[in-house]
Formats: C-alpha cells, sequence, structure tokens
C-alpha cells in the first residue's frame, strides 16, 4: 500500500458533463452545503457511473458527511479511509500530528490513543520512518477502520478504553503519546452541525461537563507508559486549554500551549521528567 495515497481513487469517474456538475452543484448548495462547487468535483471524480453519482448525491443531501460519502478524508497529504459512523478527521488534527512529528526519531515507540481512524499515526508513521506504532479506541467500528489504515505502515491497533488494552511492555517506553480525546463540553454537543451530531458517535464528542474529563484520564495515566523526557500531546479547546494544562501538570508533566490560528487548532504538550 503506498504511503502516499492510503485509498486509490476510483479508476473509471463519471465523463464530465458540464450539464450534469451543475446539477450537482444546485442539488448541493440547495443543501446548504457552503463549497457544493469542491464537493461536486469529488463526487463525480469517485462514482463509477451515474447511477453511482445520484446515490452519493442523495446521501449528501440528507446530511451524511462528505468524508462518508465517498469513503475518504483528506490528511496531512493522505487519504484516510473514514467508514459511515467513525469521526471524521478534521484538517485542524493536522497540527497536533505536525506538532507530534517534529518530536520524534525514527525508530521512536509512539501511541495513538483515542485514534479514531488512525489518521493521526498514519501521518507519523509516513513522516518519520521506522516508528514503533500502537494506537488504540473504544469504538469498535473506528478500530476496524484504523486497522485498514494502518495495516500497511506497520502500526498495531487495539480495541479499549484509552491504556487498558496497551500492551504492558510499552509502560515506560513511549517517547511520544499522542491523544485526540474528545472536548466537547457535554452541553455543547447540541450545538454542533448536524454532520457530527447526527452522523459520529457520542463517544467521540463528549468531552464531559467542562470538556475536559477524558483528557484528566489520559493526563493521569501518561506517567506510566512515558519514556524518560517523552511527550504527550492533546488536541483540546482553545476555552478549555488552561484546564488541560492544569491537568499535565497534576499528572506530574511540564506542559506548555502551542496553537495554529489558520487551523484554528490548539495542542498542549506535556514533558516527563528527565530519567
Amino acid at each position: 500500500m503506498s504511503r502516499k495515497a492510503l485509498m486509490s481513487v476510483p479508476s473509471s469517474p463519471v465523463s464530465p458533463d458540464p450539464l450534469l456538475a451543475a446539477e450537482v452543484v444546485a442539488r448541493l448548495r440547495a443543501a446548504g452545503c457552503v463549497f457544493a462547487e469542491d464537493e461536486a468535483r469529488l463526487l463525480l471524480d469517485a462514482a463509477g457511473d451515474p447511477a453511482a453519482l445520484a446515490a452519493m448525491v442523495e446521501r449528501r443531501v440528507r446530511g451524511l458527511p462528505l468524508e462518508h460519502v465517498l469513503g475518504w478524508a483528506e490528511f496531512c497529504g493522505l487519504r484516510i479511509a473514514v467508514d459511515p459512523g467513525v469521526f471524521v478527521p478534521r484538517r485542524r488534527t493536522e497540527f497536533l500530528a505536525r506538532q507530534a512529528a517534529a518530536l520524534l526519531r525514527p525508530g521512536a515507540v509512539v501511541v495513538d490513543l483515542c485514534c479514531g481512524t488512525g489518521a493521526v499515526g498514519a501521518a507519523l508513521a509516513t513522516a518519520v520512518a521506522g516508528l514503533e506504532l500502537h494506537a488504540a479506541d473504544i469504538d469498535p467500528a473506528a478500530v476496524r477502520c484504523a486497522r485498514r489504515n494502518l495495516a500497511g505502515l506497520g502500526g498495531t491497533v487495539h480495541h479499549g478504553d484509552l491504556y487498558e488494552p496497551l500492551p504492558a511492555a510499552l509502560r515506560g517506553r513511549v517517547e511520544v503519546l499522542v491523544a485526540n480525546a474528545p472536548y466537547v463540553p457535554t452541553g455543547a454537543i447540541g450545538l454542533l452541525p448536524s454532520e457530527a451530531r447526527d452522523h459520529e458517535p457520542a463517544v467521540a464528542l463528549d468531552g464531559g461537563a467542562d470538556g475536559v474529563e477524558v483528557q484528566r484520564r489520559v493526563t493521569a495515566g501518561a506517567s506510566r507508559w512515558l519514556a524518560p523526557g517523552g511527550h504527550l500531546l492533546i488536541e483540546t479547546g482553545e476555552r478549555q486549554a488552561p484546564r488541560t494544562a492544569e491537568a499535565f501538570t497534576r499528572g506530574g508533566l511540564r506542559a506548555r500551549v502551542v496553537s495554529c490560528d489558520d487551523l484554528g487548532a490548539t495542542v498542549v504538550i506535556g514533558t516527563a521528567p528527565p530519567a
């Protein structure tokens, strides 16, 4: 499997037809799709025949995330398989992946918690050679998806809650531990776009009363798994960042907050004490 494209583009897209393309754009725009032209182009490229295109457009118009309709999402230049009902990797999370990659050396031990599709792990394995990569998620559908995405990259995906399914042999050896744990406060779930609220699992969105409950569990257990001087990186919200950083400190890690205005991303990076 190519490291440049984890999913191949269908070889026989629908023939370009300006009238057909215009009809697809009009349907998407009427359904409220802001980037109707771009979405129409992707759907036309992905559909093998007019019947398949009609079915895909209908699913999108009904409100399914574009990535669920296409079966993939672009992340760090890779095509990541995304099955229906699985959390869609966000562009802002590319900042988390880049920050983690900058801390890695070839051959390092890496763990991707709350891995979802395995997008962050795939990006790291592509950017840095020879990683010993482990990923874990509590959602069985996400685990199946991540196994497909990481199979060709040497990653091992575990099913379970946070650290529970990880091999005991990893304790004290992990150089970079990355987690895109849910951080939406429970009371704000209803305010999310319907694509997320209605089509992604609540376990991938709901961060508890203040949005930091799962992150606190991650930080509380990190020191047992990190190597001396190892790093924990967690994506969080701008409002949650002070509480996230506080959780790092309570977990015995030195914390700093970094952000990217272009992607609207915030990441807290924690460093374990040296040996």
